[in-house]
């Protein structure tokens, strides 16, 4: 039994989670208070702690040679530094009102309460399975955590076949289809939706689509599958659609994630429609003084539709784990909100996006215009000048921004983030017009893409706002 609050001479912080929100949550607090102020234990059940989840990806392909490269920061470097991470070690219950929680270590299967003055969750996400027949067969991977990432290559080792199936499309589809191709495997892509990358417009995402199948990779669009497929010895052999079976000796999930919060729920603490937790702006949970949250168990507030949204990415979890050690630590740091902004590629197709679709624009209520734009990442004479195709979504009326997506070769995807500046500023795009963007031929042609889209989308949103 650990010592209660009351016998303790100093305050003691746990945290729940051993990656990015909870250890960047517990270094900043750490910062501030040293080890004679505040105590720090922290819980992880995996074997790993601050690693890069958004480079497992490259490290199944080839691109990242080593793991350990993935990882920031070891549990012998956050001891050191005065944090107690106890890995291997699963938190099991949340008790709110006792201010503790119970953890089991995975090892030897001891089981101990802590005592907490205050707590930190940031229980990450966990892949989506959906409850299919087979779903848990062996070759069935998810990947999300170094532990998945770790496991799916063991698979990968140990399978004599060389038949890949996965199943979805998002970024982690898109990018473990192409992480599988570099193996050389052959690749079918099961997607529900009508075209890959659901987080672009169709229209957008039919450009990805064109660039998967040149990689050779199989998509297979508008399809549900049904069920997973066994063999003799209990393995999986194929992924069945309503209308066909696609034969495989590793199947990858890129369904997307939910927020891990179980324990949380369990607990009584506010969820949100997407099932993530609820804070305020400090990354406090609502209702509870003395309890956080960050990275992909919690939901944060959407800028440009004003609504609760779940967007896992490991730019967001840092941030939220500087908020919150920040004000654990005696301090105070706010987090306001996202406006969703990502990036990805498939071969040298790079793909970014920030803000609002034309359907989330509509299920906001908003009357908008759209425009699409060709032009090149550099001065069309100069070499290497790549086309670029950029879509933009402004407010009819106001002509407010609310979205930009790009699909193009190298010098595309980065372009998105004045997007995301202009977005976080409620600029119009009239007034985007006026941005002084930097120009030299080896950058960007004299009018820059961004530019030219706004220029079309003011036309348009005066055309659209007529009487």
């Amino acid at each position: 039994m650990s010592m209660s609050r009351a016998s303790r001479s100093k305050e003691r912080l746990v945290v729940v989670g051993g990656d990015a929100a909870g250890m960047s949550a517990a270094s900043q607090a750490r910062r501030l208070k040293g080890p004679d102020e505040l105590e720090i234990v922290a819980f992880e059940r995996g074997h790993f702690s601050s690693y890069s989840a958004c480079g497992i990806p490259y490290w199944v392909g080839g691109d990242v040679e080593d793991r350990d490269q993935l990882i920031a920061r070891s549990p012998e470097e956050h001891r050191a530094r005065g944090i107690d991470l106890r890995m291997r070690t699963e938190v099991t219950e949340l008790d709110v009102a006792g201010g503790r929680v119970r953890s089991r270590d995975l090892e030897s299967g001891a089981e101990a309460w802590t005592s907490y003055d205050k707590l930190v969750l940031a229980t990450g996400a966990h892949p989506m399975r959906p409850s299919l027949p087979g779903i848990d067969a062996p070759g069935v991977h998810g990947v999300q955590t170094l532990d998945d990432g770790q496991a799916l290559l063991d698979t990968l080792a140990r399978t004599a076949g060389r038949r890949a199936v996965v199943i979805g499309a998002g970024y982690i589809g898109v990018e473990m289809a192409e992480a599988l191709i570099n193996r050389g495997y052959e690749v079918t892509v099961v997607n529900r939706g009508q075209e890959p990358m659901s987080t672009l417009d169709p229209d957008m995402g039919r450009l990805v689509h064109e660039a998967m199948e040149g990689l050779g990779i199989t998509m297979v669009n508008d399809a549900e599958v049904t069920k997973i497929l066994t063999g003799e010895d209990g393995r999986v052999r194929a992924v069945a659609t309503e209308d066909a079976e696609y034969p495989a000796d590793v199947v990858v999930l890129g369904i997307g994630v939910r927020p891990e919060t179980a324990l949380a729920e369990a607990a009584g603490l506010p969820l949100g429609d997407h099932r993530g937790l609820l804070t305020d702006l400090a990354m406090r949970v609502r209702g509870h003084e003395n309890i956080w949250a960050g990275g992909d168990c919690v939901e944060v507030l959407d800028l440009v539709s004003g609504r609760e949204r779940h967007i896992a990415l490991g730019t967001h979890a840092n941030k939220h784990g500087q908020v919150i050690g920040a004000n654990v630590g005696g301090g105070y740091a706010t987090f306001p909100g996202v406006v969703g902004t990502a990036v990805s590629k498939v071969c040298d197709l790079e793909i970014a996006r920030t803000g609002l679709r034309e359907k989330d624009a509509r299920r906001a209520g908003l009357r908008f215009e759209t425009v699409t734009i060709e032009s090149t990442s550099r001065a069309g004479y100069y070499p290497g000048a790549d086309p670029m195709k950029v879509k933009m979504l402004a407010e009819r009326r106001t002509g407010r921004l609310l979205g930009v997506q790009i699909v193009g070769r190298e010098g595309a995807a980065k372009r998105v983030d004045i997007a995301a500046v202009a977005l976080t500023a409620c600029m119009t795009v009239e007034q985007m017009t006026a941005l002084d963007l930097g120009y030299a031929p080896p950058f960007s042609p004299v009018w820059d893409p961004i530019l030219v889209a706004a220029r079309k989308a003011v036309i348009a949103v005066r055309a659209g706002s007529a009487p």
